[in-house]
Protein backbone atom coordinates (compact mmCIF):
# COMPACT_ATOMS: atom_id res chain seq x y z
CA UNK A 1 0.00 0.00 0.00
CA UNK A 2 2.82 2.42 0.82
CA UNK A 3 4.47 1.94 -2.55
CA UNK A 4 1.10 2.49 -4.22
CA UNK A 5 0.69 5.75 -2.31
CA UNK A 6 4.17 6.97 -3.20
CA UNK A 7 3.72 6.01 -6.85
CA UNK A 8 0.14 6.95 -7.62
CA UNK A 9 -1.18 9.40 -5.03
CA UNK A 10 1.79 11.42 -3.82
CA UNK A 11 2.74 12.88 -7.24
CA UNK A 12 -0.78 14.24 -7.67
CA UNK A 13 -0.93 15.74 -4.18
CA UNK A 14 2.53 17.29 -4.47
CA UNK A 15 2.37 18.43 -8.09
CA UNK A 16 3.71 21.95 -8.48
CA UNK A 17 3.71 22.57 -4.72
CA UNK A 18 6.21 25.43 -4.92
CA UNK A 19 3.96 27.40 -7.24
CA UNK A 20 0.55 26.68 -5.75
CA UNK A 21 1.26 26.18 -2.06
CA UNK A 22 -2.00 26.70 -0.13
CA UNK A 23 -1.95 29.31 2.62
CA UNK A 24 -5.41 28.94 4.11
CA UNK A 25 -5.58 26.48 6.99
CA UNK A 26 -8.67 24.77 5.58
CA UNK A 27 -6.88 24.14 2.26
CA UNK A 28 -3.81 22.72 4.00
CA UNK A 29 -5.99 20.42 6.09
CA UNK A 30 -7.90 19.28 3.02
CA UNK A 31 -4.70 18.25 1.25
CA UNK A 32 -3.27 16.64 4.39
CA UNK A 33 -6.51 14.68 4.76
CA UNK A 34 -5.58 12.66 1.66
CA UNK A 35 -2.39 11.37 3.26
CA UNK A 36 -4.06 11.02 6.66
CA UNK A 37 -6.82 8.79 5.30
CA UNK A 38 -4.45 6.75 3.16
CA UNK A 39 -2.16 5.95 6.09
CA UNK A 40 -5.18 4.62 7.99
CA UNK A 41 -5.78 2.03 5.25
CA UNK A 42 -2.39 0.39 5.79
CA UNK A 43 -2.33 -2.79 7.90
CA UNK A 44 -1.32 -2.45 11.58
CA UNK A 45 -1.96 1.32 11.61
CA UNK A 46 -5.59 1.29 12.81
CA UNK A 47 -5.23 2.46 16.42
CA UNK A 48 -2.34 4.89 15.97
CA UNK A 49 -2.52 8.66 15.74
CA UNK A 50 -1.40 10.36 12.53
CA UNK A 51 2.07 11.35 13.77
CA UNK A 52 2.78 7.77 14.89
CA UNK A 53 1.66 6.43 11.52
CA UNK A 54 3.98 8.85 9.74
CA UNK A 55 6.89 7.85 11.97
CA UNK A 56 6.27 4.12 11.43
CA UNK A 57 5.94 4.56 7.66
CA UNK A 58 8.89 6.99 7.51
CA UNK A 59 6.79 9.73 5.88
CA UNK A 60 6.69 13.48 6.43
CA UNK A 61 3.60 15.59 6.65
CA UNK A 62 2.74 17.29 3.38
CA UNK A 63 3.39 20.65 5.03
CA UNK A 64 6.96 19.59 5.84
CA UNK A 65 7.43 18.32 2.30
CA UNK A 66 6.23 21.67 0.90
CA UNK A 67 8.72 23.57 3.09
CA UNK A 68 11.54 21.29 2.02
CA UNK A 69 10.64 21.66 -1.65
CA UNK A 70 10.49 25.45 -1.28
CA UNK A 71 13.98 25.56 0.23
CA UNK A 72 15.30 23.24 -2.47
CA UNK A 73 13.95 25.58 -5.16
CA UNK A 74 15.51 28.62 -3.46
CA UNK A 75 18.85 26.83 -3.28
CA UNK A 76 18.66 26.04 -7.00
CA UNK A 77 17.81 29.65 -7.82
CA UNK A 78 20.59 31.10 -5.65
CA UNK A 79 23.15 28.81 -7.25
CA UNK A 80 22.11 29.37 -10.86
CA UNK A 81 20.62 25.90 -11.31
CA UNK A 82 17.23 27.35 -12.21
CA UNK A 83 16.20 29.99 -14.71
CA UNK A 84 14.06 31.90 -12.22
CA UNK A 85 16.97 33.38 -10.28
CA UNK A 86 15.69 36.97 -10.67
CA UNK A 87 12.89 36.36 -8.14
CA UNK A 88 15.25 37.08 -5.26
CA UNK A 89 17.79 39.73 -4.37
CA UNK A 90 20.59 39.16 -1.89
CA UNK A 91 20.34 41.48 1.11
CA UNK A 92 23.46 43.67 1.23
CA UNK A 93 23.25 44.95 4.80
CA UNK A 94 25.99 44.66 7.40
CA UNK A 95 26.15 41.05 8.53
CA UNK A 96 25.85 39.98 12.13
CA UNK A 97 27.29 36.80 13.55
CA UNK A 98 24.09 34.77 13.12
CA UNK A 99 23.27 35.65 9.52
CA UNK A 100 24.62 33.87 6.47
CA UNK A 101 26.12 35.41 3.36
CA UNK A 102 23.18 34.48 1.14
CA UNK A 103 20.46 36.19 3.14
CA UNK A 104 17.64 37.35 0.88
CA UNK A 105 15.87 40.71 0.95
CA UNK A 106 12.15 40.62 1.60
CA UNK A 107 9.81 42.95 -0.25
CA UNK A 108 7.14 44.77 1.71
CA UNK A 109 3.62 43.87 0.69
CA UNK A 110 0.18 44.15 2.24
CA UNK A 111 -2.03 41.97 0.05
CA UNK A 112 -2.35 38.23 0.69
CA UNK A 113 -1.71 37.29 -2.93
CA UNK A 114 1.68 39.00 -2.74
CA UNK A 115 2.48 38.05 0.86
CA UNK A 116 2.08 34.31 0.24
CA UNK A 117 3.66 34.27 -3.19
CA UNK A 118 6.66 31.93 -3.46
CA UNK A 119 9.32 34.64 -3.48
CA UNK A 120 8.02 36.20 -0.24
CA UNK A 121 6.82 33.05 1.48
CA UNK A 122 10.21 31.30 1.63
CA UNK A 123 12.47 34.21 2.55
CA UNK A 124 11.99 34.05 6.34
CA UNK A 125 12.65 30.31 6.41
CA UNK A 126 15.67 30.66 4.12
CA UNK A 127 17.17 33.49 6.16
CA UNK A 128 16.84 31.48 9.39
CA UNK A 129 19.04 28.67 8.06
CA UNK A 130 22.54 28.27 9.45
CA UNK A 131 25.57 29.34 7.44
CA UNK A 132 26.34 26.45 5.08
CA UNK A 133 29.83 25.26 4.29
CA UNK A 134 31.58 27.35 1.66
CA UNK A 135 32.01 24.31 -0.61
CA UNK A 136 28.30 24.35 -1.45
CA UNK A 137 28.07 28.09 -2.11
Amino acid sequence: MLSLYKTLVSPHVEYCISACNPYYKKDKELIEKVQRSFTQMINNMEGKIYEERLHCLQLWTLEERRHRQDLTEVFKMCNGLSRLDELFTVDVKVRGTREHSRELAKLRCTRDCCKYFFSNRVINTWNQLDQPSSAIW
